[in-house]
Order: C-alpha cells, then sequence, then structure tokens
C-alpha cells in the first residue's frame, strides 16, 4: 500500500501537469482560435467589397477588381476564382472550380496546387446576382507552420512542467517525510517513557510551528496530568495507609483485648468513623477529577451568586458563633452571574470552613465580594467577580502557599488538624472549572484567600 506521502506527491504532480495542460491547451485554441478568425473575417470583408463594385460596376468590374488584387498579393496567399454558371472560368489564380466546395456560404478546407506547391486553404463560395459564382479564399500555410511551431513549443513545454511536477512532488513528499518524521521520532521517545521530548520549532513555516506549538502544548498538559496521577498515586498510597493500618489496628486490638460487648461495639463504631473518612477522601478525589475533566460544565445555569453565598453563611454561622469568631462581609445586594451553583457553593464552603479552622478565639473573618472590568485592556470580555476570604491565623509561608493546591497537601500549622488536604485542591478546580483565578497571600496575620472568575461563562 502507497505511503501518505507519495499519495500526497502524486496528487500534487498530477494537479500541477493537469492545470498546465489546461493553461497551454487555452492558449493553443486562443492562437489558433485567432488566426481562423482574422481569416474568415478577411475573406468576409473581400467579398462585401466584390458585391459592391459589382453593384456599381457590374460584372467587368468585378473580374478588373480580380485581377487587380491578384496583382497586388505580394504575398500570394489570396485565392479568387469567378466562373460561369456552366463553371467556365473568368477571373481567378485557379485553374477550376474543386469538386469539394458544393454549396455556398459554407466554409471549406481544400488542397491548392499553387507554382507547384501543395497548400492548404480556407474558402467560401458565394452566388453572384448575374448567376456566376465565387470563390474566395486565403493560403494558410502560414498559418499551419506558426500552429506547428506553437503545437511543438507547447509540447516541450509541456515537458518541462512534467519535470517541475516531478521534481516539486519529490521534494513535497520529503519534506512531508521530514515533518512526520519528527513527529514520528517525538511520539516514539514519548511512548518509551521520555516526557520531556518536544516537536522542534524552526519559524521556517508558520503553520507548522502552530501545529508543532499545539502539539507541544498538549504533551505538557499530558506532563502534567502524567505528574499528577504520579502525585495523587504517591499521596494516596501515604495518605490513605495510616488511617487503614489505624482500623485495621482497633479491629485486631478489639478483637484480642476486648473485656466486654460494650467495648467491641466502641472500637467498631470507630473504625467505621475512619472509614467514612477514607470515603469522604475518595469522594473528593472523585469529584475533582470529574470537574478537571469538564465534566460538570453540564450543569452551568444562571443564577444569584449573593443568594448563594448567603446561603452558606448561614449554615456555618452557628460554628462561627460556637468558635467565638465574627463573621464581617461586604457584597452587592446582587450578583447574577453563570456557572455550577452546587460547585460554588462548595468552594465556598472549603474555605469558609478553613478560616473557621485556623482561626484564634475571638479572631475576624472577612468576606468580600466585589465586581471589576476585565483585568487587560479595553473591555472585551465580561466583567470579573473578585471573592476574598480573610482570616487571622497562623497563615501559611511563601513556599507552603505554592504548594497548597496540591492534593493530600498540607501545611506544617495544619499537620494536627483534622482533614485530608483536599480542600484547596477542590477548589483549584471549581476555580478553573469556571474560568478563573485562585491565589494565595499572606494578611496581617492570616491568610488571604482570593478568587477571581468571569460572571459569565460560555456553556459547551
Amino acid at each position: 500500500m502507497q505511503s501518505i506521502t507519495l499519495q500526497f506527491a502524486l496528487a500534487y504532480g498530477v494537479l500541477f501537469v493537469v492545470s498546465a495542460v489546461v493553461f497551454l491547451s487555452f492558449v493553443w485554441w486562443g492562437t489558433v482560435g485567432l488566426l481562423e478568425r482574422q481569416t474568415e473575417h478577411s475573406i468576409t470583408a473581400d467579398a462585401h467589397s466584390i458585391f459592391s463594385t459589382f453593384a456599381v460596376k457590374g460584372h467587368s468590374g468585378v473580374v478588373s477588381l480580380i485581377n487587380e488584387r491578384l496583382e497586388q498579393d505580394v504575398d500570394d496567399n489570396a485565392i479568387y476564382l469567378l466562373v460561369s454558371s456552366q463553371n467556365e472560368w473568368i477571373a481567378g489564380n485557379l485553374e477550376g472550380w474543386p469538386a469539394i466546395v458544393r454549396h455556398a456560404g459554407r466554409w471549406y478546407t481544400l488542397d491548392v496546387n499553387r507554382i507547384d506547391t501543395e497548400n492548404m486553404a480556407k474558402v467560401k463560395a458565394f452566388n453572384m446576382p448575374d448567376g456566376d459564382r465565387l470563390l474566395i479564399g486565403r493560403d494558410m500555410s502560414g498559418r499551419t507552420q506558426l500552429s506547428r511551431m506553437l503545437t511543438e513549443g507547447l509540447l516541450w513545454t509541456f515537458v518541462m512542467v512534467s519535470v517541475l511536477a516531478a521534481g516539486g512532488g519529490w521534494l513535497t513528499r520529503r519534506l512531508l517525510r521530514l515533518i512526520i518524521a519528527s513527529i514520528s521520532k517525538t511520539t516514539q521517545a514519548i511512548t518509551q517513557g521520555d516526557m520531556t521530548r518536544r516537536l522542534p520549532v524552526l519559524g521556517l513555516d508558520k503553520e507548522m510551528d502552530e501545529v508543532a506549538y499545539t502539539i507541544n502544548e498538549m504533551l505538557d498538559r499530558i506532563a502534567r496530568l502524567m505528574d499528577g496521577v504520579k502525585q495523587v498515586s504517591n499521596s494516596i498510597a501515604h495518605d490513605l495507609r495510616t488511617p487503614i493500618t489505624r482500623a485495621r489496628n482497633q479491629l485486631e486490638e478489639a478483637a484480642n483485648q476486648a473485656k466486654s460487648p460494650e467495648e467491641l461495639h466502641e472500637a467498631i463504631d470507630q473504625t467505621i468513623r475512619n472509614l467514612d473518612h477514607l470515603t469522604d477522601i475518595c469522594a473528593a478525589l472523585l469529584r475533582i477529577a470529574q470537574i478537571e475533566a469538564g465534566a460538570r460544565r453540564s450543569a452551568f445555569a444562571p443564577f444569584d451568586f449573593i443568594v448563594a453565598l448567603r446561603d452558606v453563611i448561614e449554615l456555618y454561622d452557628a460554628v462561627i458563633e460556637d468558635q467565638g469568631l465574627t463573621l464581617v462581609h461586604t457584597m452587592p445586594e446582587t450578583l447574577p452571574c453563570v456557572g455550577d451553583r452546587a460547585m460554588y457553593q462548595q468552594a465556598l464552603a472549603n474555605l469558609l470552613d478553613n478560616a473557621i479552622k485556623f482561626s484564634p478565639p475571638h479572631a475576624q473573618i472577612t468576606i468580600t465580594v466585589k465586581i471589576v472590568p476585565p483585568p487587560t485592556g479595553p473591555k472585551t470580555g465580561p466583567d470579573h467577580m473578585i471573592l476574598t476570604v480573610e482570616d487571622q491565623g497562623p497563615g501559611m509561608t511563601p513556599e507552603d502557599m505554592a504548594r497548597a493546591t496540591e492534593r493530600f497537601f498540607r501545611a506544617e500549622q495544619a499537620r494536627h488538624t483534622s482533614g485530608a488536604g483536599l480542600g484547596l485542591a477542590l477548589v483549584q478546580a471549581i476555580v478553573q472549572l469556571h474560568g478563573g483565578i485562585l491565589k494565595l497571600s499572606a494578611g496581617n496575620p492570616g491568610l488571604i484567600v482570593t478568587i477571581d472568575t468571569p460572571i459569565s461563562v460560555r456553556t459547551p
């Protein structure tokens, strides 16, 4: 089976040759047709002049005009013949009426022998008013020679075009093979485990460079996803091993040392709580994977962000009061936007839960919502919503803030608190789903979490 590069090269060559043949044929027919039309026009004009002379001077005037024109025919390419109704020769440079010419008003091509030379001529017959018959023609030997020269030139041109087409097809095939070979080498290296290989961007061809850029971006995305999978796998193996081991030890200890049904039931209840914690972790991981895959975009719909935010705040009012904290919020009365209401509320709940968890007693938690124009240049897109959640807890170091959205990552200050290190990872996935940016910055004291998302997000 032929390779795609060979098929493309053959298609290119055939298209090039066919285009050249069509063009050369047009040139040939145009040139030869022009000579034909000029000859026919000359014969028609000559006949009109003779008929005009007959109307003024009669039969003798026509004979004189024919003889005069034959004498003035320096190129010796004019043909005239005037015969009577009985085909008796009257004037002209032909010996007799050609047998092939049977009807007046039609064009004929015939062989003529003049001055011992066989030539081709184009003639037309006319009936004179007095019953005579007139034959006017032109010698086409010059046209034939020009046509032959033009045909030979076009044939040589066709040969040259065919050679150029073959060379262009070969060059095209070679270039395509080089490009495909580059892609093949890169993909082979990647399949063998070298995720750092990328397609070269030469800067010589805009289209191919765009393809290379797109493929390289895809490979970068795949590499990041692979790193994320590897990191998640390592984190799961590390973080889930502890509660699983603890649950096993509790069951084993209860089986060996429980002295009463109550102690056994207590151990079983504790193990169930640990397993529920594992279930929550798995559910959070699955939710993050679904969000990053874009599966939740189907739930995008218009809703009022302020109403959704107030519902979350109302849910945590009792917890905030029990912890002795103060919640201060600044927000507009209404904020219509497009997105997944449940996902937004999940992200807000995670941020508020973290702020409550790490805030000392009598501290203040501040929530701010404002609308700003698009961040870049003139207004070319929707307005952006800036949500800020600020606490007065221990905060994070710059190194911890850089890794805070990684799955299962927990800063040193959070080692002794409940949680699995998936809260900010889930928030990050939700914000990215809505086309926004999550930013962490240091407060004075505490941590400031900022979400910047467009108010209107195009649904698929």
